[in-house]
């Protein structure tokens, strides 16, 4: 059901997208503080807390931002469930590359929920932190935020929760997916994962295709007379998802008797194999795959860089509250932000293959007069590539009218400067006429 509701003014593609929650909020207050959120989390801010959000959408109170974080009376399972729908409606059946990730972030003390001193992957060390596994789509170079699920170390437990280890929280995530609907054309994952008997195990029960890591010391048991094998080096062209590429190098190796899983070797280099740009993987992707695997495997590393920034640019850390549930909250909504920005990707948009297109006219006997909406992308800073950050850096450019107004209020609220205000309302107004289209 719609609300009823006079709503305070954002900015009209944050309404568009923000609308198609609306349902899921009790009342017209907590539909705007999520509206709010993600504005904020969209804004060129640099930390994305709850007070510098307020600042940038003018007169908001960050305490009813952070009630609406911590207390609200919403159910961020009926949030999620809503973001998946709209991604899988703009999906329209199609399969995509799942990537199962993890991510830490730093936290001091011990108040903090399930944090503990513990592998922080994406610094390289034992930190104090907190870690989530993470699954993330792939289709045609494009991100997409899947589902998450926080990893609770065994001594932070409470009352009757059971530990999982890291791969059970991915099997988990898994059959959360399938169970909506969504069709993988391979599932990715680093070598926590390849080494899990029962992670692998899972993924042939439910006779998904992967492509796993694997230590360069994995051991396998061989029949007496087998041995292991080396095929010889042979090179491929591994092109990234900017269209450049590089020479790599890739071999075999086979344990025993080639069988259905089949093991390999990528690096930049064969004779020194430097430990950076060497992989061993297992796959049980069938075919010559001297080309396909170096830039399937690519996308893993791909997608961990584009998550870490996507991160960075949208707030997951930026959280001040300790207990798990409202930490969930806010994960939930950075994974909102981020669909919204996807949303807007031509790969959702396959008819028109453009991100920005003119809206039909009315009328075909005149054209109407240009408007100035038309002329979004003469903008000196617009981007025209189609990446995460291009086109996070456009949306960005369409905020900022709003975002700089906000901030500039409180200063025409001590000298009233008459022309100043009007002038940022109606620049305001054109941005406000920037549509581009979502899927559905």
């Amino acid at each position: 059901m719609t609300l009823a509701r006079q709503a305070a003014p954002t900015v009209a593609f944050v309404d568009e997208y923000c609308t198609c929650y609306e349902d899921v909020f009790p009342d017209v207050r907590s539909f705007e503080h999520f509206k709010y959120i993600h504005l904020g989390l969209l804004s060129e801010i640099k930390r994305k807390t709850l007070p510098a959000i307020a600042r940038v959408c003018g007169e908001v109170d960050a305490q009813a931002l952070h009630h609406f974080v911590a207390n609200g009376l919403w159910d961020v399972q009926e949030v999620r469930s809503r973001r998946l729908q709209l991604l899988r409606q703009a999906l329209a059946g199609r399969s995509f590359v799942l990537c199962i990730d993890e991510t830490g972030d730093k936290k001091k003390g011990k108040t903090t929920d399930y944090v503990a001193s513990q592998y922080i992957r994406n610094l390289g060390k034992i930190e104090n932190g907190i870690v989530s596994v993470n699954a993330y789509g792939v289709l045609d170079q494009m991100t997409f935020p899947l589902l998450f699920r926080v990893f609770k170390p065994d001594k932070r437990l409470k009352g009757e929760e059971q530990y999982k280890t890291k791969p059970e929280l991915a099997v988990e995530i898994i059959e959360e997916l399938q169970a909506w609907g969504f069709q993988f054309d391979v599932v990715l994952a680093d070598s926590l994962y390849g080494e899990s008997t029962q992670f692998v195990r899972e993924l042939e029960k439910r006779h998904l295709t992967y492509v796993l890591a694997i230590r360069d010391d994995h051991g396998m048991w061989l029949p007496p007379g087998q041995r292991i094998r080396y095929s010889t080096w042979r090179t491929f062209e591994r092109t990234f998802s900017n269209g450049k590429s590089q020479t790599r190098f890739i071999r075999e190796v086979i344990y025993g008797q080639r069988l259905s899983v089949r093991f390999y070797l990528l690096t930049t280099d064969p004779k020194t194999m430097p430990a950076q740009s060497t992989s061993y993987v297992m796959t049980n992707l069938q075919g010559n795959l001297r080309k396909t695997l170096g830039d399937t495997y690519g996308l893993r590393t791909w997608i961990e860089y584009s998550f870490k920034q996507t991160k960075n640019e949208l707030g997951w850390a930026d959280y001040r509250v300790t207990d798990y549930a409202s930490i969930e909250r806010w994960w939930e909504l950075v994974c909102c932000a981020y669909l919204g920005v996807r949303l807007y990707s031509p790969v959702f948009h396959p008819q028109t293959g453009e991100w920005l297109e003119p809206l039909p006219q009315a009328s075909s006997q005149a054209p109407a007069p240009e408007a100035a909406s038309d002329r979004f992308s003469e903008h000196v800073w617009w981007d025209k590539k189609q990446g995460w950050k291009n086109l996070l850096n456009n949306l960005r450019l369409i905020l900022q009218p709003y975002v700089f107004s906000s901030l500039i209020l409180p200063w025409l609220m001590v000298f009233d400067i008459p022309d100043l205000h009007s002038g940022f309302a109606a620049l305001v107004s054109i941005t406000n006429d920037f549509h581009a289209s979502l899927p559905f």
